[in-house]
């Protein structure tokens, strides 16, 4: 076999057409093997002895696409240094674009053994382990464009790539929980239905089913646990894991793209599948171990902020190179849209406290590629002083989590909520505005994949996690829900009605605020995982959407119902940009504008305008919201004004019926355009009046909108 030198960039195995040039970093190895691994079980190893800053390379002529490979890195084993390299582990590349099989657990792929952790391994790890592939980089994207949808045009769609897909009458069963499922019209044409513009995946990167987990008879479903930055996960691909995977990701990358729909990724670059001290040696670990974790003080043992083990060293250079090549990988060959962090104040991590300016925050901002993608912060960890809500730099927007649990507690009853309500309905000003960031950095969402779905959040007081083998001991157990009268499944159709109307208060105040919303797959369907409110381990029918029928019970059917109502309030949001504004609201009248009018107002039930008073009252649980369409400060792309008809915005959280009047002084006529009392909740009589001064009673926990053309 012909071995040339090769090059040290870029990383991992680029194919050329004549062969492949291989690439890995290490500083803690001595000597580092490439093996070309064979069907037959053989492998050829091939000693890269040319480096350059740390960096081992060769070219490999003839070595083409689909060629399984690993590293094995020989050099110190000395834990107590930090050090865990092991040339009996076969290592995954960490730039590798594809990674075939998947993880056969026992104790070849731990580098200790099992009852002397203190004694190195030398079982052998290649038959257990899963291996690197060469890929072709040549796909035709023919005439593939980023829909690049702006913020206040953009509702995303939170989904898990087998979860949405596995159960769908519409889809044949091979494309069922792949990639190519999500680019089949069925799939395609609900998200443009309801309106969706962009969709956020839970993580596609290559990740690992824990150990624990298989022993129990789980799997990680959720998917954070990656081990491969560069490579789509190979078990959501419908015909094969050669690099097929990464072919078929860009052809629903590319089908999504031609039906208007971006794609974002939920990227996990805080650790690795490796987990602690006591976890296997898949990758990392054994080429580099203190180059690429964060370690204690005792080298043997590593800092965790994420609660899974380990996290990255956020500013080894190597680190940060990585996860910088990887981000603009996925934009510029994989034609990705953005990213959403996850857990990421740990990224923010240069040391020990959380630093809004780190190293990676400063990479971001000057890149040129990931600059200038949608990039949406979790902004938060489970380390010291990590829930930063608010504090990540202009450039990113951030899942507000003060949204999720103020709008929870007002549709709960909880009392003292209504003062901070209305911060959260007009796009957190407390939180966005003193660093320059617009409403639209907040990404507001009442439910997400971690927690109560929304048909369990108004049907559970309590979290129901016993099918994860943890005694119910897993979960967050303070969930901010209600169960409406009675927990679990019910025939009562009182507390059926009332769940349906909590479920269209929901969806209609996330439509209806400012800010960018974001559903959670299966929501608009009242999806429900039977009160498991973290379903991570659950890769079943628990956890996957379970389709409405085509067929359903008809017009009466409480999903479809749900669903037309969902699709009726996201279009009422597309239609009237007063309900996305790009500024916030300055809550007095707009210069320029014919109307005297402020541009946002605030009533009591009786219509009279808010005082200091009525905020602070515990007990207070109704207003009423005035958006004022002729008062928008913002232009349009051209500089033109934008108008827009005014609504009146009618809550009633509390648990009684209650009388609400129209104000009189901001409009005379209007037209009821949403009631949630109703079981459509878009009235078909659309075309009723009511006039200022006019009394209307909401039923108690209910919603109603009124519209007043421009």
């Amino acid at each position: 076999m012909q071995v040339w030198p090769g090059e040290a960039y870029p990383l991992g195995a680029t194919y050329d057409g004549a062969g492949t040039n291989f690439a890995v970093f290490t500083e803690a190895a001595d000597r580092v093997e490439l093996c070309l691994l064979h069907d037959d079980g053989s492998e050829t190893a091939v000693e890269l002895r040319e480096s350059d800053a740390f960096v081992r390379h060769a070219y490999v002529p003839g070595v083409m696409p689909g060629q399984r490979y690993g590293f094995r890195a020989h050099g110190p084993y000395e834990p107590e240094r930090g050090l865990r390299c092991n040339s009996a582990k076969l290592l995954l590349d960490p730039y590798a674009r594809a990674i075939g099989g998947a993880v056969d657990w026992g104790e070849e792929v731990y580098g200790y053994h099992f009852g002397a952790p203190e004694r190195r391994n030398d079982l052998d790890s290649a038959p257990h382990t899963m291996t690197s592939v060469v890929v072709n980089p040549y796909f035709d994207w023919g005439d593939d464009r980023r829909p690049r949808t702006e913020y206040h045009h953009t509702v995303i769609y939170e989904a898990h790539v087998k979860g949405l897909t596995m159960r769908h009458p519409g889809l044949p069963e091979e494309l069922r929980g792949t990639y190519a499922g999500l680019a089949h019209p069925a799939v395609i044409d609900h998200l443009t239905g309801l309106g969706v513009t962009a969709l956020e995946l839970m993580p596609v990167h290559q990740f690992v089913n824990d150990h624990r987990l298989v022993d129990m008879g789980l799997n990680n479903y959720w998917g954070y646990n990656t081990i491969g930055f560069f490579a789509p996960h190979n078990a959501y691909a419908s015909w094969g894991d050669r690099g097929q995977q990464v072919l078929e990701f860009k052809s629903a990358v590319k089908a999504l793209h031609e039906a208007g729909i971006e794609v974002i990724l939920d990227v996990v670059y805080n650790h690795t599948a490796e987990g602690n001290h006591l976890g296997p040696t898949l990758s990392f670990k054994g080429l580099d171990n203190p180059s690429y974790y964060r370690l204690t003080d005792d080298p043997r043992y590593y800092m965790d902020t994420t609660g899974t083990g380990n996290s990255l060293l956020m500013r080894s250079p190597h680190v940060l190179q990585m996860i910088m090549d990887s981000l603009r990988y996925w934009v510029t060959e994989m034609h990705v849209d953005g990213f959403r962090f996850d857990l990421a104040a740990t990224l923010a991590r240069q040391f020990h406290e959380v630093d809004r300016l780190s190293s990676f925050f400063d990479l971001v901002q000057q890149d040129p590629v990931v600059s200038q993608v949608k990039l949406i912060a979790e902004p938060w960890d489970v380390g010291e002083g990590g829930y930063q809500v608010g504090n990540f730099p202009p450039l990113w927007t951030e899942w507000n989590g003060k949204y999720r649990d103020t709008v929870r507690d007002l549709w709960r009853g909880e009392p003292r909520t209504l003062a901070e309500f209305a911060s959260r309905l007009t796009g957190s000003s407390d939180l966005y505005q003193d660093d320059g960031r617009r409403p639209l950095a907040s990404i507001n969402f009442v439910t997400c994949h971690d927690g109560f779905t929304l048909h369990d959040l108004v049907s559970y007081n309590d979290k129901h996690n016993e099918a994860n083998g943890e005694d119910n001991r897993d979960g967050e157990s303070h969930n901010r829900s209600w169960n409406s009268g009675a927990e679990g499944e019910t025939g009562d159709p009182e507390v059926l009605r009332l769940r349906a109307r909590q479920m269209r208060n929901f969806i209609a105040t996330l439509m209806l605020s400012q800010g960018v919303p974001m559903l959670s797959h299966g929501d608009e369907v009242a999806r429900t995982q039977r009160g498991n409110n973290n379903a991570y381990c659950q890769d079943n029918e628990l956890a996957w959407l379970d389709w409405p029928d085509g067929d359903g019970d008809g017009e009466d059917d409480p999903r479809r119902q749900l669903l037309e109502f969902t699709r009726a309030m996201v279009w009422l949001r597309k239609d009237h940009p007063v309900f996305r504004r790009r500024r916030f609201f300055h809550g007095r009248p707009v210069e320029g504008t014919h109307d005297d009018l402020s541009d946002i107002a605030w009533f009591t039930p009786e219509g009279a305008e808010m005082t200091q008073r009525d905020w602070d009252s515990a007990r207070a649980s109704a207003l009423t919201v005035f958006l004022n369409g002729n008062a928008i400060s913002e232009p349009g792309q051209r500089g033109e004004r934008i108008t827009d008809d005014s609504f009146l915005l009618m809550f009633n959280a509390s648990p009684k019926p209650l009388d609400f009047v129209v104000p009189v002084d901001h409009g005379r006529q209007w037209q009821v355009v949403v009631d949630t009392a109703r079981a459509d909740g878009v009235p078909a009589d659309t075309g009723r009046k009511v006039t200022a001064g006019t009394r209307l009673t909401l039923t108690d926990r209910s919603m109603t909108v009124l519209q007043r053309p421009v």
